[in-house]
């Protein structure tokens, strides 16, 4: 069945270990300890995936990926800016803080002064809006779109008017410093399903301009849409080569996702440590195995089998284990990961509630799977070489000494 004798002899070894149970035992106890460490793994990672590319959708989706200070530069280095690689999209965009007043309390919000139809095609607003819709934000409308917790926290319903006031385009009079005010009307309200749903809100970039008193031409900046917000750092490094100061999310969202990177990366830690206990539960096995079949050993070397084929016959033993958890690990955590919404449904766990009820997000990253099994491979011969060098250091004539 074998062509080479070195895997078919370590196979025979692996398989017949059920005279001697307690081997057996360390080689089922190993095997099952890499195949709950990958499944728990593949698991966990996938479900980290999903949540940090939920947050990304939810928060990156309403906060600028890039803005870009514009002001005072020429026509044809804006209108080059959406040609960037990677860069989907460009619009003016003002940004500013103000205070959002209603019949029950002040909030204070980040004013966002948009163009409602790029904003209306890439951002993940207008694919959750509750009532209304971004083109709704006519120039000279005096119309906001506002979160539903904001919605909610002031009362606001949709058709009512509320006052916005903006300390950037205060003037001074008999009574000192006063703030721009206006009414506006709310003609939309979104739900993301982030915090920022309750500190963010939209308006026609010319209503912005007027609440604050200045002009479009010298106040708006320029909003990059990317493709994707992770691969800034190459559009921010172009920027500079082209002297264009910019501001991206991570100076404001960095350490949310630099915190929920750190925690994928520790339990990662966490569950590959698992597999590597797991894995070198191999080697006292596998010396067991050495020990046990010195005489057997010093036969094949006097009947002419080379060391390294020796080697390689126990580097095949040790393998068998590893892969059978491998296979058995990446099957049952691909299982898993594919059922794992419809059992927490099925036992009515809490934590189908973190997301709404709609489950938890999973995303699968294959290039990531692939590693893992091969690491978990690689963890496995590397915990077979040791045993299998000393099986090679045998010396027939003392093995055979008292056969």
């Amino acid at each position: 069945m074998f062509h080479s004798v070195s895997a078919f002899i370590g196979l025979r070894y692996a398989k017949s270990s059920k005279g001697n149970h307690f081997i057996a035992f360390i080689n089922a106890f190993s095997a099952i300890g890499i195949a709950l460490g990958l499944m728990s793994l593949i698991t966990v990672l996938s479900v980290m995936n999903g949540f940090e590319g939920d947050l990304k959708d939810r928060i990156l989706g309403i906060a600028p990926h890039v803005v870009v200070d514009t002001q005072g530069e020429s026509e044809q280095i804006i209108s080059s800016l959406s040609q960037l690689p990677g860069v989907i999209a460009a619009s003016d965009f003002i940004e500013s803080e103000g205070v959002v007043q209603s019949s029950r309390s002040l909030e204070g919000v980040m004013i966002q002064g948009i163009e409602p139809q790029t904003t209306d095609a890439h951002s993940i607003i207008a694919e959750n809006m509750m009532m209304g819709q971004i083109n709704d934000l006519t120039p000279g409308s005096y119309g906001i779109i506002v979160g539903r917790a904001l919605s909610t926290r002031l009362d606001l319903r949709l058709g009512e008017q509320t006052r916005i006031l903006s300390a950037q385009g205060s003037v001074f009079g008999p009574f000192g410093q006063m703030p721009s005010q206006r009414l506006f009307t709310v003609v939309g309200i979104y739900d993301v399903g982030s915090e920022l749903d309750s500190k963010v809100i939209l308006m026609n970039i010319n209503d912005s301009a007027k609440l604050m008193r200045n002009k479009v031409s010298r106040i708006a900046q320029t909003r990059l849409f990317l493709q994707d917000p992770f691969e800034y750092k190459s559009v921010v490094d172009t920027l500079s080569e082209m002297e264009l100061s910019s501001d991206d999310w991570r100076t404001r969202q960095g350490p949310l996702f630099d915190a929920v990177k750190m925690e994928k990366n520790m339990m990662a830690l966490m569950l590959v440590l698992i597999i590597a206990v797991a894995a070198f539960n191999i080697v006292s096995a596998l010396v067991m195995v050495v020990t046990e079949k010195k005489g057997d050993i010093a036969i094949l070397l006097t009947q002419g089998l080379s060391r390294s084929r020796v080697m390689q016959v126990f580097l095949f033993n040790g393998l068998y284990n590893g892969i059978k958890g491998t296979l058995f690990g990446a099957a049952g955590g691909l299982l898993l990961v594919s059922q794992l919404n419809n059992l927490l449904g099925l036992f009515d766990l809490p934590i189908m509630a973190a997301t709404g009820g709609v489950g938890l997000p999973i995303e699968m990253h294959w290039h990531q799977i692939v590693l893992l099994i091969l690491f978990s491979l690689l963890l496995c011969f590397a915990a077979s070489i040791y045993p299998a060098y000393r099986a090679v250091k045998v010396d027939p004539a003392s093995a055979l000494k008292y056969e």
